[in-house]
């Protein structure tokens, strides 16, 4: 008996070192094997083991498939082809091109990326409370269709996905406005299968508001508002179904520049409205919500030659980009915010255009074999 288990034991140490392609193959070997590899305790330490040795870590990056045809001096911005596909996180060797996986060939969004999930729906220009919601694993080639809402007065709409730990649970959040001032949150559960509306809204949020950029971190939700000349961070945790609200510092009165990200796990604000004096190098002050309050940590120092901040690794390497302006195109570079050194990626990112705002995506993305069963 002990030797069973010690064999037993020896083949899950090497199995969950494998990408989940070559696991997906290897259901077919036998039927310990596929009892083995489809277990839930296999499937959370192949994550796990892919997380904290850095395994079949990649850069899921929206790009043009061939950044080379889009030259056009007349209009550098001219529609073209577009294409998701994963990066390497250290060679940046280009992998996995990630075709709809419902064969459309229009354009999608990915609005989240978690555990080796995403959550893909329609562009940005058409999101509706009627488009359709997909949670997707590419790896293994599995996805589970959203029931659709019962919704179907609001316009602008938000979507917000991603993992809450303390209820062991996939997420997504939907936001809703009518004309910018009527205001509702739906929230999906993927353990049950069904949407919730919140009923509750605070009323600091019954009020005129500008939507800014967000981002999903441990199960919240965070969206930059702008109220008249106050700018404020809402929080939204999907757990408890609780929303906080957290006014800005003082020194950041502007949205240009501003940006939300996770870092060390945390919410934190990178905001540049200076250059620095430091010779060849820009400045982004830095704050970090910690015990709910706007911890301001030392600034961000990066090349002056980078552009933007627009995210943040899962090693929390700053990802930054370089507009190509003749391509129509940016550049993709990493920053270190202890070191100032750059990363040149050779990545050329799509520039998405929606009304005035110009977008660009770059999701961390981690093999796994979640949705297997």
């Amino acid at each position: 008996m002990t030797s069973t288990i010690c064999k037993k034991e020896i083949l899950m140490d090497i199995l969950v070192r494998l990408p989940a392609k070559t696991l997906i193959r290897f259901l077919c070997a036998c039927k310990s094997w596929s009892d083995l590899i489809s277990s839930p305790n296999f499937v959370t330490t192949h994550l796990n083991t892919n997380f904290t040795k850095r395994k079949n870590v990649h850069l899921l990056c929206l790009h043009h498939p061939d950044f080379k045809r889009v030259v056009d001096l007349d209009d550098p911005y001219i529609k073209q082809p577009l294409q998701w596909s994963l990066f390497h996180h250290e060679t940046f060797e280009q992998g996995l091109g990630f075709n709809h996986p419902l064969g459309n060939t229009n354009h999608y969004g990915i609005y989240g990326s978690s555990n080796g999930l995403v959550c893909i729906s329609d562009d940005r220009d058409v999101l509706s409370c009627r488009s359709p919601i997909l949670i997707w694993n590419p790896s293994i080639k599995k996805f589970k269709t959203l029931p659709l809402s019962t919704n179907n007065k609001f316009r602008y709409i938000c979507l917000q996905f991603g993992f809450h730990p303390r209820v062991n649970d996939y997420k997504v959040i939907r936001m809703m406005w009518v004309n910018k001032d009527a205001f509702a949150v739906e929230v999906y559960s993927l353990s049950t299968n069904s949407w919730k509306m919140i009923e509750e809204i605070p009323p600091w949020l019954k009020c005129k508001f500008e939507h800014r950029e967000g981002s999903f971190i441990n199960g919240v939700a965070y969206r930059i508002l702008e109220k008249g000349c106050i700018f404020t961070v809402v929080s939204f945790d999907s757990g408890n179904e609780e929303f906080e609200e957290f006014i800005l510092p003082d020194p950041i009165n502007s949205s240009y520049g501003l940006h939300i990200h996770a870092f060390e796990e945390k919410a934190c604000l990178f905001f540049h409205n200076y250059c620095s004096t430091e010779e060849g190098f820009d400045r982004s002050e830095f704050w970090v919500l910690q015990d709910k309050r706007w911890k301001q940590m030392s600034p961000f120092y990066y090349p002056e030659d980078c552009y933007q901040i627009i995210g943040v690794r899962m090693d929390d390497q700053v990802l930054m980009e370089t507009r190509d302006y003749c391509n129509g195109v940016a550049d993709l570079f990493l920053v270190n915010y202890e070191t100032r050194e750059a990363r040149e990626t050779e990545i050329k990112l799509a520039i998405m255009r929606y009304g005035h705002h110009e977008v660009l995506f770059v999701f961390t993305y981690i093999e796994s074999l979640v949705l297997l069963n």
